[in-house]
């Protein structure tokens, strides 16, 4: 594995859990927005429509909520491209309150969660964060994260512009979910288009490059952020249309935890199953639709209402394996022609320069918690892995080491590079549960970070890497800390100022080199990652008070690692996961 320039954030600390509070879902639009003072509205003429804003005084941005930049997707628009907005001049729309949120839907073994009020099919919004007299600065367009089928564009963004001296325009889309967003099947491609969300996502970004000007932002100086399903989006968008469309949107990008569950073929026997399942919950059944001559499955589910089919997709996503979702990304068309294995490993990519990162836990909510033996191991991963055979998986357990799973080990952060590794323990989990979550964990999200890491170290590209691991460090977790909009108890003044001015730096400068004072680190520089030392930042920061950690306590500690041989080797397996790609699919 060769990553160039790679930086990687981690808490070194060593401790006992006591016990794991009630964790809050994770990081997705947890947000508290402050009031704005109003004054000094602004308008601005897109064309096809006026905007008015609001000048912030407290935040000096001034802030555009709820622009439209696509058609509604509705009527004979459902799962089809997007289309560009209607010409409607008057009134002139008041841009403070946020847009409609996209039809959201249930994972399984997910019961209740609040959602966003309204949602509405008609959501192909975006928000907008300028400084105030801002001209040709750098912008970030942020992709929010919830599985692909979660999620909305409300993140403030305004602390992180705040402590980044006002240095750049922010941006927040919305795009399709759940099956509005992303059913596939043969009829669906046929008929309409498959990964239509994804298809929102760039028309977002063609909407940035025509019109962020107005704003006071540089459309050749874009870089996508993403958490979670957005940084899912983000690798997608790096290698959308066979990494043929360079820097002509975006210009760097940054991902965190970026998600990539298993990536099928539009065509293949999931996507199928769950199409028509998906048919049958909305009362479109084959059944019905042969019988009705002038009318195909796919022209049923057009006409159904919104609620009908928001009610289907969940039941169909509520009976699939625990911590999944039904309707994702698929491998076809022009936009998505090759799984990320494999489009990253050829390195024909869209951008310059990759920021990606990954959290110590990123797996505890999508595993079921109850796995104690290797029998209920292997029950649980043949549910995941359908398509390995009995020497795959024994592949697998060589390189999770279940031979030594059995062992007692108290649960811990580990330091990832001496002692107990992730392979033995976590704040979370040890023993046979800890090699579920580890698998889970690698499989979905580090290794895909890794690889994103390992393929735009080449062509004159450079890529940064960084772990969170400030206990407990669970997914979605350092997205709240870049954010700054809620706290949690462990995250410090000091950290959220590093990892803001690390992404800040990263949007301005393609590098995010810079907050070193707040590291305690004076102008110490960061080396390319190569051989043989694969040198790695591994920075924490003050987190005193943990109230569930007992021991020896925590150590501030920033040190240069060996990102290949982290957490017991961690490179070696992400290159294992590489080599079985095809049968995940991923």
């Amino acid at each position: 594995m060769v990553l160039a320039s790679f930086l990687l954030i981690a808490f070194t600390q060593f401790g006992l859990i006591a016990s794991l509070p009630n964790f809050p879902p994770p990081g997705l639009n947890l947000h508290k927005e402050p009031q704005p003072s109003r004054s000094n509205e602004l308008v601005v003429d897109l064309g096809y429509e006026l905007y008015a804003g609001v000048a912030n005084t407290s935040t000096g941005l001034n802030v555009f909520k709820g622009i439209r930049f696509a058609a509604p997707p509705t009527g004979p628009l459902r799962w089809q491209t997007p289309r560009s907005p209607t010409t409607n001049r008057v009134p002139i729309i008041n841009a403070t309150s946020f847009g409609a949120a996209c039809t959201h839907e249930l994972r399984a073994g997910q019961s209740d969660r609040a959602l966003p009020s309204p949602i509405s099919e008609d959501c192909l919004f975006l928000n907008v964060y300028a400084p105030q007299k801002a001209s040709n600065l750098p912008v970030l367009v942020h992709i929010h994260g919830g599985g692909y089928a979660l999620g909305d564009g409300r993140e403030d963004m305004s602390r992180l512009i705040n402590e980044n001296q006002n240095g750049f325009v922010g941006v927040n889309i919305q795009y399709r979910l759940g099956a509005f967003g992303f059913l596939a099947g043969d009829e669906v491609f046929r008929n309409g288009v498959v990964n239509a969300g994804l298809l929102d996502q760039q028309f977002a970004l063609m909407w940035v490059k025509e019109y962020i000007g107005k704003f006071g932002g540089d459309a050749q100086r874009v870089t996508n952020f993403g958490i979670s399903a957005g940084g899912g989006s983000v690798m997608l968008r790096d290698m959308a249309y066979g990494g043929t469309q360079g820097a002509a949107l975006f210009t760097n990008s940054i991902s965190f935890s970026p998600y990539l569950p298993q990536q099928h073929d539009y065509h293949d026997w999931a996507h199928s199953q769950a199409y028509y399942n998906f048919a049958v919950h909305a009362g479109c059944a084959l059944s019905r639709a042969h019988d009705n001559a002038t009318q195909t499955v796919f022209q049923c589910l057009v006409s159904k209402d919104t609620k009908t089919l928001m009610a289907a997709a969940s039941a169909v996503s509520a009976s699939g394996l625990y911590g999944t979702w039904s309707f994702l990304p698929v491998t076809g068309g022009d936009l998505v022609q090759y799984p990320p294995s494999r489009a990253l490993l050829g390195g024909k990519l869209n951008g310059m320069n990759h920021l990606t990162s990954n959290v110590a836990e990123e797996s505890y909510v999508f595993v079921p918690q109850n796995i104690s033996t290797k029998e209920a191991l292997r029950t649980y991963l043949g549910l995941v892995f359908t398509n390995f055979g009995d020497d795959d998986f024994d592949v697998l357990f060589s390189r999770y080491s279940i031979s030594t799973a059995g062992d007692a080990v108290p649960r811990f952060s580990t330091s990832g590079g001496e002692g107990l590794t992730a392979l033995q323990t976590s704040a979370t989990a040890s023993g046979y549960q800890q090699i579920a979550n580890l698998i889970y964990a690698e499989s979905t999200f580090i290794c895909p970070s890794y690889w994103l890491a390992d393929s735009y170290s080449t062509g004159g590209r450079k890529a940064y890497k960084m772990q969170y691991s400030v206990p407990i460090a669970l997914h979605g977790y350092d997205g709240i800390a870049v954010f700054g909009n809620l706290r949690i108890e462990n995250q410090g003044d000091d950290l959220v100022k590093a990892l803001q001015r690390i992404v800040g730096n990263f949007v301005r400068t393609g590098s995010p080199n810079g907050p070193f004072e707040i590291m305690g680190m004076q102008k110490q520089g960061l080396g390319a990652f190569a051989p043989p030392d694969y040198p790695m930042l591994n920075a924490g920061l003050n987190v005193l008070g943990a109230k569930w950690l007992v021991g020896p306590g925590l150590r501030n500690k920033f040190t240069v690692v060996n990102g290949f041989d982290w957490e017991g080797g961690r490179g070696e397996r992400c290159e294992f996961w590489r080599g079985v790609a095809d049968k995940v699919p991923m």
